[in-house]
């Protein structure tokens, strides 16, 4: 069932939703990983996001959602494919959502920041 359609994308309805209303934007050209895909093309892709997600809230009443995309299997990426989770949430609704921060030992966070600047081209 399209939503939304253009030549770079298509949202649908997701065929194994978290919550009623859970849908997918998907880019039309192959590419596994986001970091794969040109700046603009996720730019032309996100732009559709925020009205995807105000149709969202007025179609399914939800009090919020969230916008998940996964990156490799040990990220939960099930298939091979780019593409965005828009997932409607409301309180209560059990799908609970983990964030176990952590804090780095003396010194590894300036290591981390200088390789990933050293890394950012």
């Amino acid at each position: 069932m399209k939503l939304l359609e253009d030549a770079d994308c298509l949202s649908f309805l997701d065929i194994g939703p978290l919550a009623e209303g859970h849908l997918l934007l998907v880019p039309k050209q192959h590419y596994e990983w986001l970091d794969q895909m040109p700046a603009e093309h996720v730019a032309r892709l996100a732009q559709h996001l925020p009205r995807l997600g105000r149709a969202l809230v007025r179609a399914v009443r939800c009090q919020g959602y969230n916008v998940l995309q996964n990156n490799g299997r040990v990220a939960g990426q099930a298939v091979g494919h780019v593409h965005f989770h828009v997932i409607p949430r409301v309180a209560g609704d059990g799908l609970g959502y983990r964030w176990p921060a952590g804090q780095y030992a003396e010194g590894r966070a300036e290591s981390v920041y200088k390789s990933l600047l050293a890394h950012l081209t």
